[in-house]
C-alpha cells in the first residue's frame, strides 16, 4: 500500500501499467486500489485524501517524469499511467491506429490539435460550432483519439487545463519507431 507520490511512481514503475481508478471492466490493476489514504474524514467537504492524492497524481507523475511515466487512455476510455517502455514496446503496437480509421469528426479534431495545442472547452465549443455536433459526440471522438494514440495531454505542469498535443509531437522516438513516415 503506498501514501506518497514517491511510492506512487515506485507503483507505476512496478506495474507497467495501472489505471487511475479501480474499475474490473479494464482488466488492470489501479493507482486507486493500492492507496493507504482515507476516502474522507467525517465531515470534511471536498474530495478528501485519496481522490485528491490520484487527481493529482495522475498529472503530476508523467509532468515529473516525462521520459519514465505516460498518462493516456486505453480501450473502454480508462485512464492510465504506464512506463513509456511499456508504451513504446507493449502498448503503441497494440493500440495505434491512424486516424484515417476513426471518424470524420475525430479527423477534424486531430487537424485543429496538429496544427496548434488546443484546450479542451476552446477545442470543444471550436468544433461544436464548425461541425454542429453534440458535446457527446466531441467527447467521444477526443476520447477515441486518445485511445489509438493520435493525440495526448500535454505534460507541462504550468498547464493548468487539459491542453492537447498530436501524440508524434510529445513523442517523436516513440512514434518514428512504429510509424515512421507512413500516413496517419
Amino acid at each position: 500500500m503506498i501514501k506518497t507520490f514517491e511510492e506512487a511512481r515506485t507503483l507505476v514503475r512496478e506495474l507497467q501499467i495501472c489505471t487511475i481508478f479501480e474499475s474490473e471492466k479494464s482488466g488492470l490493476p489501479s493507482l486507486w486500489e493500492h492507496l493507504d489514504l482515507p476516502e474522507k474524514v467525517e465531515g470534511e467537504t471536498g474530495w478528501g485524501p485519496r481522490v485528491s492524492a490520484v487527481w493529482d497524481w495522475k498529472n503530476r507523475l508523467p509532468a515529473t517524469f516525462p521520459d519514465e511515466i505516460f498518462y493516456g487512455k486505453v480501450k473502454g476510455g480508462f485512464a492510465v499511467l504506464m512506463t513509456m517502455d511499456y508504451l513504446r514496446h507493449t502498448h503503441f503496437p497494440a493500440a495505434h491506429k491512424p486516424v484515417s480509421q476513426l471518424n470524420p469528426l475525430a479527423g477534424h479534431i486531430f487537424e485543429m490539435i496538429r496544427n496548434e495545442p488546443w484546450e479542451t472547452t476552446d477545442l470543444r465549443r471550436e468544433i461544436m460550432d464548425a461541425h454542429g455536433c453534440t458535446k457527446s459526440q466531441f467527447d467521444t471522438a477526443l476520447k477515441n483519439l486518445q485511445i489509438s494514440l493520435n493525440v495526448v495531454r500535454a505534460n507541462d505542469p504550468a498547464i493548468e487545463r487539459d491542453t492537447w498535443l498530436a501524440f508524434q509531437e510529445l513523442y517523436p522516438d516513440v512514434w518514428e519507431l512504429h510509424v515512421g513516415d507512413q500516413d496517419l
